[in-house]
C-alpha cells in the first residue's frame, strides 16, 4: 500500500477527511493535521507535508480554502513540485509532465466528487520520464 502524506488548514479540513475516507482502502494516508475546523496557519502544514514527501520519495496532498496559500508554502521546500489542480486534466499533466510530488486543492473551491477525480488521477498517473520533461524539471529545481 502506497504511503501518501496529507495535511490541511481549517479551510481544507472537511475535504481532507473526505479524501482519506474515499481512498483509505488503496492508500496509507499519514494525516499531518490540522485536526479540526479551528483556525490555524496553512504555511506550516504545506511545508510539513512537502518535506515528508521529499524525504520519503512519495506523494503528498495539501488543502487550504483556495489551495493557493498552501501550494506556495509547499513549493518553498527543496525538491517539492506542488501543483494546484482544479480538474483532473491538470492533475494528469502535473504528474506526467512535471513529476509533481505534491497536489494542492482548494477545500472551498472544489466539491467532493471533483476532488475524487483529481486525487485519483494524481495518484495513478506516472511521470513520462521523457528527456524533454526531465530536462525541464531539472531547470526549475531549487
Amino acid at each position: 500500500m502506497k504511503k501518501v502524506y496529507i495535511a490541511s488548514d481549517h479551510g481544507g479540513y472537511a475535504l481532507k477527511k473526505d479524501i482519506i475516507e474515499m481512498f483509505n482502502s488503496d492508500y496509507e494516508f499519514i494525516d499531518l493535521g490540522c485536526n479540526s475546523e479551528a483556525s490555524v496557519d496553512y504555511p506550516q502544514y504545506g511545508r510539513m507535508a512537502s518535506e515528508k514527501a521529499v524525504e520519503d520519495n512519495t506523494l503528498a496532498i495539501v488543502i487550504c480554502g483556495t489551495g493557493l496559500g498552501i501550494s506556495i508554502a509547499a513549493n518553498k521546500v527543496k525538491g517539492a513540485r506542488c501543483a494546484l489542480c482544479i480538474n483532473s486534466t491538470m492533475a494528469y499533466l502535473a504528474k506526467e509532465h512535471n513529476n509533481a510530488n505534491v497536489l494542492a486543492l482548494g477545500g472551498r473551491i472544489i466539491g467532493k466528487e471533483l476532488a475524487r477525480d483529481i486525487v485519483d488521477t494524481f495518484l495513478k498517473t506516472p511521470f513520462s520520464e521523457s528527456e524533454r520533461h526531465t530536462r525541464r524539471i531539472s531547470e526549475i529545481e531549487l
